[in-house]
């Protein structure tokens, strides 16, 4: 009795059919017939009634079927065993992040390192459009970006931070009296902004545009850093999440934004239905452990 032939047998069992079971293993109808009678030969009973337009399993071939699909199971999970070791022995990962965040990201690549060297990791940065491109592409296994509200398509994720989005502008700033602003009164204020692509700017374009206007971006760049620093020199209102701008208190004054829904949302992200690699799924394991308190060290 061969594996083929119990492959070519469940084929045949699910889908009724000679020629689309065929179609199915990629083999030649006359093929998957001749194997199918040397097992019914072997087993000394036929196992499908043919009479009929549809092929159906006879009473032998439903005691058998189970014990097919167990054998081919048993196989497929033999070497899904072999795919998992050599994976964590010669597999790889990748992974992209978003400039700013507040995640252990080189402890968590360091723990992962010393327990499996010879997996090839490789980092890259990028802005969230970029890095969510990348995980539908297949090109980056797992990524932490900032998103809005909901999941995106084809995506699963954790919540790492999930912060309203508030102005900050010098304490000389016209705008210093406020606590609390509506959207709209940013109309004409020139703002400061992380660039085109980014989850922060999107929010503050998708905010603005549901309220009636396009932002004023007078200075944009990649380093939240860099916007309270020009801020702080008042040049503008800088968009920073509250938690940011909070720090930067001595320097800055923050201006809560009415409505409060628009917020910044950073995540780990990856493709629906896990990470495709067995070093990738091992990975994200361990920062899944880590994001949640566990020991994301160790656990695997």
């Amino acid at each position: 009795m061969e594996l083929r032939q119990l492959q070519y047998f469940v084929a045949v069992a699910e889908e009724q059919n000679f020629t689309r079971a065929a179609e199915k293993v990629h083999v030649a109808q006359p093929g998957v017939s001749a194997q199918i009678r040397r097992l019914e030969g072997e087993l000394g009973q036929e196992l499908f009634d043919r009479s009929g337009r549809a092929v159906r399993l006879t009473e032998v071939g439903e005691a058998v079927l189970p014990y097919a699909r167990a054998a081919l199971a048993a196989v497929a999970g033999a070497h899904q065993a072999v795919d998992e070791l050599t994976g964590l022995l010669r597999g790889r990962v990748a992974i992209g992040m978003v400039t700013s965040h507040n995640v252990d990201l080189p402890g968590l690549l360091a723990g992962f390192n010393h327990d499996h060297p010879a997996v090839e990791i490789t980092l890259r940065e990028a802005d969230s459009a970029d890095l969510l491109a990348g995980l539908h592409s297949g090109t980056l296994d797992l990524a932490i970006v900032s998103v809005g509200p909901g999941t995106p398509e084809g995506l699963a994720l954790e919540v790492i931070d999930d912060q309203p989005l508030v102005a900050v502008v010098s304490h000389g700033h016209e705008l210093a009296r406020h606590t609390v602003l509506p959207l709209i009164a940013l109309r004409d204020v020139p703002l400061i902004s992380l660039p085109t692509g980014t989850g922060l700017r999107a929010r503050l374009m998708e905010g603005c545009a549901a309220v009636g206007f396009a932002p004023r971006i007078a200075f944009e760049a990649s380093d939240p850093v860099m916007l309270a620093q020009l801020a702080a020199r008042g040049l503008g209102a800088a968009i920073l999440p509250g938690g940011y701008a909070a720090a930067c208190a001595d320097r800055l004054h923050s201006i809560a934004i009415d409505p409060p829904a628009l917020r910044g949302r950073l995540v780990l992200a990856w493709r629906a239905g896990g990470p495709g690699g067995p070093a990738a799924r091992v990975l994200l394991t361990r920062a899944l452990a880590a994001l949640r308190g566990g020991d994301g060290e160790r656990s695997t």
